[in-house]
């Protein structure tokens, strides 16, 4: 939910609004799509001799890299800090002892659902000692969600449907819990506002694409779902739920476009239709183990350079091209680089402030990135010195003020001893937990995260995860157990007037789909990627950072007239039994009709 979360957080909120809207899509239920097979990878062309700097380390530069390099271009990419950019695990700092690594660390915990086609594509070409299908192979599906409640309800507990998943096993006590928290909820949630939620899944569902980008694109989730005359049930799950977990975004403000298109595509995935594989998927080690560092060699082999610690400072322009880049090298001296061809590959609240005047005045569509809106998603880790009995997978905090997922590692890494092999042998576990509302109060201190001091976030997050988890009898989460913690350090200035925060997540408000720029510019030899590039997925996700990298390279290898094959940019499912339906809709549209489904 990337995610970019997710970003990373798609699944978690994603998941558990497809199952309640499975009822109204059961008729498109099919046998699951086998995973694609790696497809035969033709011999790199001969150098072409023409250079390309790649302007930021992340997904999306990776992306262009690794493109562009199968196709004999000599590639340089600039990165500031470190390659995978929030994608990245890291360590920290000073925490191994007696040979171990240093404990794992990351901006957030991956999360790679089956609606994504293109990264998948990209990881099955990066090699992995003993892996048939490369880094792809280092994919695993945990088999189960949780929505935990606070207040004395039973938490709910669920496996995730897909060929070949064994349902964790439940003790007696485990059904009992499971059906109350089952119960609790359908009591809590009257059937009729069930019903209704169903009858706008429907809307959108045969809603053509004209009405998604004229209408839902500029109508709030919490205008469409008509939030306001629910109960507090339906808002907190249905409403501020999905948004806040799926896009990072109020439900006040976040487009339905978005948050209906990622749930469309999750309700297919659930029924085994258009998806790359099960609907979660976590990387089986941590990520610069299990993806990056592999991803960084096989570049290197490939001739990509590497120039991490460069600061891109600004694209300068002049005589109508990119006539190079100012960077500031590690040492902050300056220089100028220079090259054929230029791709942009930094996060949005990034980029825009490297172009330069006389770029934006060449392309006036940069100028309209200004409308683009970032906010706050961090994640933390918490490490134990016991193991926890809360789920095999993901957990959303549903009722938390800080709007919490998480997932314990260490059970998804089975090539690892985490004891015996990171830290100082005491933790045996690694809490990760993403904290998506930074501007509502918590419980501990009444104040806003970015009010609190770096201490006072993580004291508060730990009490914000056992006030949903510690409430109905049992205590899996106690401060006994407790080893230390670690919070992104892209985040800065906490506790005082103006924080920071370097990695912030794109955002997706009521009518800002218009503002997203395409891959090519006006500007012959300069082009964009990133997650806010207008590709098919709309939402800050790896996949998108990937696809609009693949789509970069296609619009640079037209603009350089190569005869290389042109990259594979994969669309989000559409089920064809919908088309019917979406091209009534369309009629109804142009005629100023409501969908057929919208009884208001």
């Amino acid at each position: 939910m990337a995610g970019t979360g997710s970003s990373r957080r798609t699944f978690i909120a994603g998941t558990g609004a497809a199952a309640l809207s499975a009822q109204a899509a059961a008729a498109l239920a099919a046998p699951s799509a086998a995973a694609a097979t790696a497809p035969a990878q033709p011999a790199p062309p001969p150098p072409s001799g023409r250079r390309v700097a790649v302007l930021g380390g992340g997904v999306a530069g990776l992306t262009a890299a690794h493109e562009l390099a199968e196709r004999g271009y000599a590639v340089t990419v600039y990165e500031r800090r470190a390659l995978g950019g929030k994608a990245r695990s890291m360590d920290v700092p000073n925490s191994a002892r007696g040979g171990r690594r240093p404990l794992p660390a990351e901006h957030g915990f991956r999360f790679i659902p089956g609606i994504y086609h293109n990264l998948p594509d990209t990881m099955r070409r990066i090699p992995f000692a003993g892996n048939a299908n490369g880094v792809w192979d280092n994919l695993v599906a945990p088999p189960e969600m949780m929505f935990a409640r606070a207040g004395g309800r039973e938490d709910l507990r669920a496996p995730i449907p897909w060929p070949g998943h064994s349902p964790a096993a439940l003790t007696p006590e485990e059904v009992r819990r499971a059906l109350s928290g089952i119960l609790q909820t359908m009591v809590r949630l009257p059937p009729h506002e069930t019903a209704y939620f169903v009858d706008r899944v429907l809307v959108f569902l045969t809603s053509c694409d004209e009405r998604r980008t004229g209408v839902w694109e500029n109508t709030p989730w919490w205008e469409f779902t008509r939030a306001a005359r629910m109960s507090n049930e339906y808002q907190r799950i249905l409403a501020v739920g999905v948004t806040r977990n799926i896009v990072a975004t109020k439900a006040e403000e976040a487009s339905t476009r978005t948050v209906g298109t990622l749930g469309e595509a999750f309700v297919f995935n659930v029924l085994g239709r258009g998806a790359d594989g099960p609907p979660d998927r976590i990387l089986n080690l941590p990520t610069n183990e299990a993806w990056i560092d592999p991803w960084e060699a096989h570049l290197r082999s490939l001739g990509v350079e590497f120039k991490v610690g460069w600061t891109v400072r600004e694209v300068q322009y002049g005589a109508g091209r990119v006539s190079g880049v100012a960077v500031e090298g590690p040492d902050g001296a300056r220089q100028t680089v220079t090259a054929d061809h230029y791709v942009s590959a930094l996060p949005v609240e990034h980029a825009r402030r490297t172009w330069s005047a006389g770029l934006r005045a060449a392309d006036p569509m940069l100028g309209r990135c200004d409308g683009l809106r970032t906010d706050w998603m961090t994640g933390i880790q918490f490490y134990l010195t016991e193991r926890a009995p809360l789920v095999h997978g993901h957990l959303n905090c549903i009722d938390s003020p800080w709007s919490l997922t998480a997932i314990q590692q260490a059970e998804h890494w089975p090539a690892r001893d985490f004891p015996a092999d990171y830290g100082d042998g005491a933790a045996v576990d690694c809490l990760s937990v993403d904290i998506s509302e930074w501007d509502r109060p918590g419980i501990l201190y009444g104040k806003t995260a970015k009010q609190c001091t770096r201490d006072e976030v993580a004291r508060e997050v730990w009490a914000q995860l056992k006030a949903s988890l510690n409430d109905t009898g049992r205590t899996p989460l106690s401060d006994a157990k407790l080893h230390s913690w670690f919070l992104d350090p892209g985040v800065d200035g906490l506790g005082t007037p103006h924080p920071t925060n370097e990695d912030e997540l794109l955002i997706h408000p009521v009518g800002t789909l218009h503002h997203r720029p395409s891959a090519a510019t006006r500007v012959p030899n300069f082009f964009l990627s990133g997650d806010y590039v207008a590709v098919d997925i709309d939402l800050a996700t790896m996949e998108g950072a990937n696809a609009s990298a693949r789509a970069a390279v296609n619009s640079l290898l037209d603009r350089d007239g190569s005869t290389a094959p042109r990259c594979t940019v994969r669309p989000l499912y559409r089920a064809p039994e919908m088309e019917a339906a979406k091209r009534h809709d369309l009629w109804r549209y142009r005629l100023g009709l409501r969908n057929v489904f919208d009884v208001g």
